[in-house]
C-alpha cells in the first residue's frame, strides 16, 4: 500500500529493510512544521470535510457487514479490513526497517465478505482505531523528521505514509457512507 509504482498499473514492490531502529530524527521543529503537523493530525482524526473513523462505523449493525449492495463491490467488512491491513502496512514502514508489505493486491484485503462473527468486527475497529492514534504520534514526535526520506525506503517519508493513510481512509469511509445510504440507515 504504501509503495506503488508510477505506471497507469499500480504495483507494489517488496520493501528493502535496513539496519536503522526508528525514523530519521531532527533537533527543532519550526512554526510551519508544528503546524503542517497539526493539519496532518487532524486529517488522520477525520471531520471538517471527512467522516471520521467513528462517525462511520461505530455504530455499524453487524448482520448489514457481510451484505453486498447491487453494483457496489465491497462489503463493509471487506472494507474496513482494507482499511485496517493498509494501515497496518502505512504505519509499521513507517516506523519499523524491518517490516515486510503484503503482496499487492491480494494482502491487502480480506479473504471473506463477512466478519466471522461479532469479536473479529470489534477487534478490526479497535485494530484500525489504534493505529491511527499511533500514526498521530508519529506525526507529533517532534523528535520525528517527517520530511526525511526513510533509509529503508525508497524515497519514502513519514509525512508521505501519514498523508497516504488519511486520504487512503478519507475515500474508503466515503464508501462507507455510500453503502449505508444504500443499506437504507444512513
Amino acid at each position: 500500500m504504501a509503495k506503488k509504482t508510477t505506471s497507469k498499473k499500480s504495483v507494489a514492490k517488496p520493501r528493502k529493510a535496513s539496519p536503522s531502529p526508528k525514523p530519521p530524527t531532527k533537533q527543532v521543529a519550526s512554526s510551519g512544521d508544528q503546524s503542517l503537523r497539526e493539519h496532518v493530525i487532524s486529517l488522520l482524526q477525520g471531520g471538517g470535510a471527512h467522516a471520521s473513523f467513528d462517525d462511520t462505523l461505530a455504530d455499524w449493525p453487524l448482520h448489514f457487514a457481510g451484505i453486498r449492495v447491487a453494483k457496489f463491490p465491497h462489503t463493509a467488512w471487506m472494507l474496513l479490513e482494507h482499511i485496517r491491513l493498509a494501515q497496518f502496512d502505512l504505519l509499521e514502514f513507517s516506523r519499523n526497517p524491518k517490516h515486510v508489505s503484503p503482496k499487492w493486491p491480494e494482502g491487502y484485503w480480506p479473504e471473506t465478505a463477512a466478519p466471522p462473527d461479532e469479536a473479529a468486527w470489534k477487534s478490526s475497529m479497535e485494530s484500525c482505531r489504534k493505529e491511527l492514534e499511533a500514526m498521530q504520534r508519529l506525526v507529533k514526535d517532534k523528535s520525528v523528521d517527517v520530511f526525511a526520506k526513510l533509509p529503508w525506503g525508497d524515497g519514502q517519508t513519514v509525512l508521505r505514509e501519514a498523508l497516504i493513510m488519511a486520504t487512503h481512509n478519507s475515500y474508503h469511509l466515503g464508501q462507507l457512507m455510500m453503502l449505508r445510504k444504500s443499506l437504507g440507515w444512513g
